[in-house]
């Protein structure tokens, strides 16, 4: 008897079974999906069925016979599925410019989730002024303080896709303490966990900091488990990218696991890899360490995007003391010859010590300059360190610190660093989830650079050639881990799912076609074979072109009263 109590339950859960018509007679939807192969997002097997969609949300899954809708997508020979979630994006800005987000919509995903940093708080003129750099391309100004005032900004403003945060550690500490390499007293801690308390009761979604960049990796263990705590006091969660990703990969991941033990919070690793040649067998120690953790219990995930190479700054291939208060302070630093020269020795050494970047990559070879401030350097946009190091006739270390003094930047610059036999290990395992660590652009947004081709493909790339061309993993298990999995860790109430009551994101897909286009020498290509995608009930991609609608909202975290605007 119990177990057949069990199982009601259990298929009540799954609401109503798709092998059974859903009786519609009369019932009249906005909009009628017919005839699609519905992958619901749990994971489950695909069944032949229709969505009928009224308002912002799904009415009905299944067999919906003698239904009729104002609007009817026939979707015969695609795939049916929830929108996808993109755990890491950096198009916060570039929303502000461009509400379309055409290069991740036109991969099905239907929420960005913002990471590593956050776009509040800003309340110092240093800050100010550093939001305004950013904006400076866009002909924009920094008018918002809070990392919610920023999220209604982009709302009001007119969004394609849904929009969620987490809070920067690292703009926390700023806000207080400068970019100097300085431990809080005890009276600044307790007043950025004041911040913390605020910024979650307004919506974060939790804390999240990127420790290999100052000012973030300026902070200690005790103060992120101090952040965490206040976090965790409202459902926040702990996301981050970890202290090293390479020499000292373990090292960071315990970390993580115990800033997550110690504040009593779920933890998710960002982007997982294990960089550098001499550190590809720490891939599968790093699993172990947290498939072990799971298995005690612990609530830890991970992310990742799918390619052999990452991207940051030409900065890290110098040590992160450089930039002890800031990077115009490491800019001023870099001009003094006796600097220059000890900085050239420790990029030389093999020490563990920090990132480094330099070492890491194996060869200049494997080291691709992508996009510069200053005009006199864009034709070198695409050119490796080595290329650019021989037509300079000089040193690539010196190169490095040449190229940064004479950019006044950071230098945006793509990594070859991992195994593509890593990459695979990653998507197998069922705890991760999927994040670009990009901005959604425009095909031709041509005046950033070049750009990761993980801009373009990310999402597209894991379900052509991971799931279809290589098998790494069912289509079923693929979207899950783009939808369902990613709502649950994150907490976005009612989405990722394809279930009556939830939120009408949807991605209408050809599973034979689709697949990433871009390259590391030819990015700026969209993937194929997404066909309609809809937010909250609207449709804003029809046929592969953007219908120029809006649709998308702010969700906020738990902390947050209202999860509505």
């Amino acid at each position: 008897m119990r177990f057949i109590l069990l199982l009601a339950l259990i298929m009540a859960s799954l609401g109503h079974s798709f092998a059974q018509p859903v009786k519609t007679a009369g019932t009249h939807f906005d909009i009628l999906i017919r005839n699609g192969l519905i992958y619901d997002g749990s994971g489950q097997p695909p069944q032949p069925g229709d969505v009928g969609i009224r308002g912002d949300r799904v009415v009905a899954v299944g067999k919906l016979t003698n239904a009729t809708a104002t609007t009817i997508i026939d979707a015969k020979g695609k795939a049916v599925a929830p929108g996808f979630i993109n755990v890491l994006s950096h198009t916060g800005l570039e929303l502000l410019r461009d509400g379309h987000s055409m290069s991740d919509i036109k991969q099905g995903v239907t929420t960005e989730v913002f990471g590593e940093i956050s776009w509040g708080p800003v309340n110092t003129d240093a800050m100010r002024q550093q939001v305004n750099l950013s904006l400076k391309p866009y002909n924009m100004t920094c008018n918002w303080t809070t990392l919610a005032d920023f999220m209604v900004k982009l709302q009001q403003k007119g969004i394609t896709p849904n929009i969620a945060s987490y809070l920067g550690a690292g703009q926390v500490r700023e806000s207080l303490l400068g970019e100097a390499n300085v431990k809080p007293t005890p009276a600044q801690l307790n007043q950025m966990r004041a911040i913390v308390r605020k910024a979650m009761q307004e919506g974060a979604l939790g804390i999240t900091t990127a420790l290999i960049y100052p000012p973030n990796t300026f902070a200690d263990t005790d103060e992120l488990i101090a952040l965490c705590k206040e976090a965790g006091r409202y459902g926040g969660r702990y996301i981050a990218h970890i202290r090293s990703e390479g020499d000292r990969l373990e090292e960071g991941v315990k970390e993580l696991l115990k800033i997550g033990r110690e504040a009593g919070v779920p933890v998710e690793l960002y982007h997982f890899k294990a960089s550098g040649q001499r550190n590809w067998p720490r891939m599968e120690s790093t699993i172990t360490l947290i498939n072990n953790a799971r298995k005690q219990g612990q609530n830890v995930t991970a992310d990742m995007y799918t390619y052999t190479a990452g991207a940051t700054g030409l900065t890290s291939c110098l040590p992160p003391y450089l930039f002890n208060g800031g990077f115009m302070a490491g800019w001023k630093r870099l001009q003094d010859p006796a600097t220059r020269q000890k900085l050239a020795a420790e990029v030389r050494q093999s020490g563990k010590d920090w990132e480094n970047m330099f070492q890491l990559a194996g060869s200049t070879d494997n080291i691709l300059l992508t996009a510069f401030e200053a005009d006199s350097l864009k034709k070198y946009n695409g050119k490796t360190l080595g290329q650019i190091a021989a037509i300079w006739h000089k040193d690539p270390i010196e190169t490095v610190m040449d190229l940064i003094v004479a950019d006044k930047s950071r230098v945006e610059t793509t990594y070859f660093l991992m195994s593509e036999e890593n990459v695979k290990k990653g998507i197998s395992q069922p705890w991760v989830s999927f994040g670009s660590d990009a901005p959604s652009i425009p095909v031709d947004l041509k005046d950033v650079g070049v750009v990761h081709p993980r801009t373009f493909g990310n999402f597209a790339r894991l379900l052509g050639k991971y799931v279809r061309d290589e098998h790494v993993m069912s289509l079923e298990e693929a979207i899950r881990r783009l939808t369902s999995l990613p709502a649950t860790n994150h907490k976005l109430p009612n989405r990722g799912l394809l279930r009556a009551g939830y939120f009408a994101d949807v991605v209408i897909f050809d599973p034979a076609i689709i697949a990433d286009k871009a390259t590391f020498a030819d990015p700026f290509q969209y993937a194929v074979g997404v066909q309609h995608v809809l937010v909250n009930g609207k449709l804003v991609l029809k046929d592969g072109e953007h219908t120029n609608v809006f649709p998308g909202r702010a969700i906020w975290g738990p902390g947050r009263k209202s999860r509505t605007l």
